[in-house]
């Protein structure tokens, strides 16, 4: 039995060509319909290394940023896209702090480090192993970009108990 990488990457999340036969053939409407239902969302903080980028040729930049623009359209149209965002670079940051009572605030980031972070994007995947999954397809990574994934947090009934005492504290 042959087995196939879902991700370019020797013995990694290996799968059998039945079984992505199978996976091709679940691409339908109800089918996504369902799976929109079960889904929740992950937070993939992209990271690179300026110096590697800035290396780059021109057109070896235009290639990466047109095979990742490629992928997040696949995201998109699979539904799997719930947004991103790319920064601006990390000497524009602003990092704001609590110091002696008062707000304070250093210019650039919070960490100085080789790696910047250069944008966010949030997935909806089903569990973590889908959402890695679908970040290590992502063509960044052959460019020396690193991916963290994490589930978002639900504060939606957090959110509620809190409207609800404000609520109590201000009928007082």
């Amino acid at each position: 039995m042959e087995l196939l990488s879902i991700f370019g990457l020797p013995n990694d999340y290996l799968i059998t060509e039945r079984c992505a036969v199978a996976l091709r053939a679940t691409g339908t409407r109800e089918h996504k319909r369902e799976e929109k239902k079960r889904t929740m969302k992950y937070i993939c903080l992209g990271y690179y290394d300026k110096g590697k980028h800035e290396a780059m040729t021109e057109d070896e930049q235009h290639a990466m940023f047109d095979t990742c623009f490629e992928y997040d359209d696949h995201l998109r149209a699979n539904g799997h896209w719930a947004g991103g965002e790319a920064l601006q670079p990390a000497e524009t940051a602003l990092t704001l702090y609590w110091k002696n009572g008062k707000v304070a605030t250093t210019d650039g980031p919070y960490a100085e480090t080789k790696e910047q972070l250069g944008g966010i994007l949030v997935l909806e995947a089903r569990d973590m192993n889908h959402a890695v999954q679908l970040i290590a397809q992502h063509p960044a990574l052959k460019y020396g970009s690193i991916f963290e994934v994490r589930p978002a947090a639900d504060l939606n009934e957090m959110m509620k108990q809190s409207e609800r005492r404000r609520r109590k504290d201000t009928a007082r």
